[in-house]
């Protein structure tokens, strides 16, 4: 797909011709005051204005005892009535066809996507993507979307935790006004698969210790995004037929978890709460963090280190260590909760 750039070189063409129309103001100035000796530079100015926008108000520099003022005078009123006209309609079509409009909007969301940090940038805003953001959006997390339709982005305009950014993903700088070096996750989600490995390729050479989804359909390309930087890769053909299977023989176990992931109200999720290091919960029983208790929430399963082994339904009295994650189900305002508790140093 490509972008329409209509916009840009309309933008472009009046620019340009913002230029012209001011060279010829400047020329025309010069030439007045250069052909009427005693004349101000102000009465050149003067006499360049009313000629352009055709006021008619008196001459102020006299014309009419010198043809070759009176000649000059003549061109810069046909050239430049010619220059208004042609400044006029493309001002006219700027705003007609909504691109001044347009242009704000990018402005502020510019702005909106600077004041964002530990944010994910989303590439790709289709059928994958959206289901994406819609997990986003129920769990309250910032997230800017890039894609090159306009119309897919503007669909998600009233998702008021997301920003949007038109523009090529394979494209470095693209990814670097999304706010690739304060974002905490990168997920490539473009219906190209050769486009995907490109997005991994570039945001790893760029930013080493970032995480990054990927989708493929190709077997074969899942061990190329991982060897190209891919932390996890998704097959929606895979995840999909896992699912026909688990409705096969485990229906009670799939609507569980599709009630769970279509709750709007307060919306329960199996989430993750990571210890950092200084972290008053470090070194801490799980029995002693009260979890039901404070937070409501069930502790699942414990992993102490990234490549340890989880361990399942642990008891209150196994112990929790600095960098650990402890897996939870439970509301996503109270696991927010919890995760602000975590992070509160011991003191």
């Amino acid at each position: 797909m490509e972008i329409d750039n209509a916009p840009v070189e309309l933008r472009r063409r009046l620019v340009r011709a913002l230029g012209w129309l001011g060279l010829l103001v400047v020329g025309a100035t010069l030439g007045f005051h250069a052909l009427a000796p005693g004349s101000s530079w102000l009465d050149s100015l003067y006499m360049v204005v009313v000629t352009l926008t055709g006021v008619g108000y008196a001459e102020i520099v006299d014309t009419s005892r010198n043809p070759v003022l009176r000649v000059f005078n003549i061109a810069v009123l046909v050239g430049g009535v010619a220059m208004m006209l042609y400044v006029l309609s493309l001002v006219t079509a700027f705003f007609v066809e909504g691109n001044f409009g347009s242009l704000i909007r990018r402005r502020r969301m510019g702005r909106r996507i600077a004041g964002f940090s530990g944010h994910l940038v989303i590439c790709g805003g289709g059928e994958t993507g959206t289901f994406v953001l819609d997990e986003l959006v129920k769990m309250g997390s910032s997230a800017v979307v890039v894609d090159l339709s306009s119309d897919r982005l503007a669909a998600l305009a009233d998702r008021t935790t997301l920003a949007t950014l038109q523009g090529d993903a394979t494209d470095l700088d693209t990814l670097e006004r999304a706010g690739l070096a304060r974002a905490s996750c990168v997920v490539a989600a473009l219906p190209h698969e050769k486009d995907n490995l490109v997005i991994t390729v570039l945001v790893r050479q760029n930013s080493p210790d970032i995480r990054i989804v990927a989708r493929h359909v190709d077997p074969a390309m899942a061990d190329r995004l991982r060897k190209a930087g891919a932390d996890a890769t998704v097959s929606p053909t895979a995840i999909g037929g896992l699912r026909l299977a688990s409705e096969a023989v485990r229906p009670h176990v799939v609507s569980f978890l599709d009630q769970m992931l279509k709750e709007h109200g307060s919306p329960v999720r199996i989430e993750e709460i990571r210890i950092p290091a200084d972290s008053r919960w470090s070194g801490r029983a799980l029995g002693g963090l009260d979890l039901r208790g404070r937070f409501g929430l069930t502790a699942l399963a414990v992993k102490d280190t990234p490549d340890a082994a989880f361990r399942y339904s642990p008891a209150p009295e196994d112990g929790v260590r600095a960098g650990a994650v402890v897996v939870v189900l439970g509301e996503v305002s109270r696991i927010g909760a919890a995760r602000a508790d975590a992070a509160i140093g011991q003191g």
